[in-house]
């Protein structure tokens, strides 16, 4: 995004004034007296950022203001891999099974669903409002957040926002923005510029507060660029649109050809395993769609503002993408590391600097976070936990048990973006396949696996210490051993601890093994390897779907729980 390290310097000016007395608009607690060391926030989130694509390596400020002097995560994941439930899932330290927010629109997600289920009420900024801190947003909210629902009703939490409202939220240009509990107005000039002139207003209501402050800046960058279909409720999806200043940035760049870049042969499942081949025409186009996005992430130029000692940032994208892996064309929802392993940086106190982690991270992790930095309780419900951001956390996080594995979801249909040879007669994106699969990543000092379960009741493993791009799916393969064991074996573990995580709830999401190990003697996958546990496993059902749904239906899903472990010999029902 063109302006997004101008919103960093924006940050820094609103960190380096923050302390004097009095913010315009401010909402108090009554009784509440600010605890003088509690940190500010600064969450900056892009739309549908890759990692894996190397979007990051044409970020050079970004890198010099946050990587280098804070730590990188380079295991950090979403657990829906798509904008809307990811955004629930982060504001509510909650897997998108328990939100029950699944899709962008309605009736299974978007801005109605969030509302429906109650998350108006019960999500980060009114956590943190109640905890005694001021709290602003710019950008995009959620999607299905319009004009015609924007007060029906606001959403809560904030101190101040200006917010993107469809249906022009990705139109780059003359969008329509949303400010506090004003009429939506239509904006000229380009998005992220506007963005980072609100995130400016906000600075100047907030740096004389005597309270602490988290601000979100939310740019739609890079994400596709969309217009309205005539009799059709699914847009065109069009390039992303860069600033016209940087239209012509990057003109030899492409899309990295990895192994899993429009394979020779068919690789994935379910409808991925069908795709053919791109055309030389689709891949010249998939460089071109390639090139806009890296140019909409263009940075201006950074003025060094100075940071407090007290202030966090954050810097991380709602999911991940792919262009042209497993012959895909652009788009996001999958469950492969393209779309589900993500950006995430920390600059702040006692956060080392240029630092790199690989222990498993993940956005239901950041609400946890986020209490935890603030000296707030965690809630029970969390799912997620505090990510290690000192020293002594991230070397103790690399013997956490808590830390080898993240589970991924997702309910519906695929849709395709991008102006490309495969779209509809009417212009509107063409929509795949039920894209329903519960998924999960196993990452430990021996393993590195990828273990998914599709609503078709299709499988893949694979295993990333050897097949980083995920093109050998040992699931049907003919491989016998895996991890020193018989393959079955590991597969019949990988089946019980997927069955946990796929409706887990709060600790049991983060602490898996002991629901199926209740005596605690087995914290990890190589400790559920022991032989002696082969029958236990062999006896676990099966995880496997009756339909593809297109939301949450727990009764299509198949079993839902198993046996937990005793030591005579006699298992019982989870419950």
């Amino acid at each position: 995004m063109p302006r997004l390290i101008k919103s960093l310097c924006l940050a820094s000016l609103f960190l380096a004034n923050a302390g004097a007395s009095g913010a315009q608009g401010a909402v108090h607690a009554p009784g509440h007296t600010q605890e003088p060391k509690r940190p500010n926030f600064v969450f900056i989130m892009t739309d549908d950022q890759d990692l894996h694509l190397n979007s990051l390596d044409y970020m050079p400020k970004l890198k010099r203001v946050i990587a280098d002097e804070g730590t990188v995560f380079r295991r950090h994941f979403c657990t829906i891999a798509v904008c809307c439930p990811s955004r629930v899932s982060l504001m509510t330290g909650k897997l998108a099974h328990n939100t029950n927010v699944t899709d962008v629109v309605p009736p299974y997600g978007g801005y109605p669903k969030f509302v429906a289920e109650g998350h108006n009420d019960n999500y980060l900024p009114v956590w943190l409002q109640n905890a005694g801190y001021n709290t602003y947003c710019t950008g995009k909210f959620l999607n299905s957040h319009s004009t015609s629902n924007y007060n029906n009703p606001y959403p809560k939490g904030w101190n101040g926002t200006d917010f993107l409202l469809d249906p022009s939220t990705y139109s780059y240009w003359n969008s329509t923005f949303q400010s506090n509990r004003a009429a939506p107005v239509v904006s000229g000039g380009y998005s992220t510029d506007l963005i980072s002139n609100y995130a400016r207003g906000f600075i100047q209501e907030a740096h004389g507060s005597d309270r602490p402050f988290f601000i979100g800046i939310a740019p739609i960058a890079p994400h596709a660029k969309t217009a309205a279909v005539e009799g059709s409720s699914i847009p065109a999806f069009t390039n992303p649109a860069p600033a016209e200043r940087h239209a012509n940035k990057f003109p030899d760049a492409k899309v990295p050809r990895g192994e899993n870049f429009n394979p020779d042969k068919p690789s994935g499942a379910s409808w991925v395993l069908n795709l053919p081949r791109l055309n030389s025409t689709e891949v010249t186009y998939m460089d071109e769609y390639y090139r806009r996005r890296l140019q909409s992430l263009v940075v201006g130029k950074l003025e060094d503002y100075g940071l407090l000692d007290n202030t966090y940032i954050f810097y991380t994208s709602d999911n991940g993408y792919h262009v042209g892996q497993h012959r895909m064309v652009p788009g996001k929802g999958c469950p492969y590391e393209e779309d589900i392993n993500v950006p995430m940086m920390v600059r702040g106190p006692r956060v080392p600097k240029g630092r790199t982690m690989d222990v498993v991270t993940s956005h239901t992790d950041i609400a946890a976070t986020l209490f935890d930095l603030a000296g707030v309780p965690l809630r029970e419900d969390f799912d997620g936990l505090p990510m290690p951001l000192t020293s002594s956390e991230m070397q103790d996080a690399k013997h956490d048990p808590r830390r080898e594995h993240v589970s991924v979801e997702y309910w519906g249909t695929n849709i395709q973006e991008g102006d490309i040879g495969r779209t509809s007669a009417t212009g509107a994106a063409v929509i795949y396949g039920n894209n329903t699969y519960k998924a999960m990543r196993v990452i430990g000092d021996s393993s590195n696996l990828f273990y998914s379960v599709w609503c078709t009741n299709e499988h893949e493993l694979y295993d990333l210490k050897n097949d980083p791009y995920q093109m050998r799916n040992l699931f049907k393969s003919s491989e016998s051993k895996l991890l020193g064991r018989d393959i079955k074996q590991v597969i019949s573990r990988l089946d019980a601890l997927l069955l946990v995580l796929k409706s887990c709830k709060s600790s049991e999401c983060t602490l898996p093994w002991e629901v199926l190990h209740p005596d605690k003697r087995v914290t990890s996958l190589s400790e559920a390897l022991n032989p002696k546990y082969d029958a236990f496993y062999a006896a676990q059902p099966d995880i496997s779907f009756s339909a593809c749904e297109l939301g949450y239906f727990p009764e299509s899903e198949g079993p839902q729980e198993g046996y937990a472990y005793r030591r005579n010999g006699d298992w019982s029902n989870w419950a």
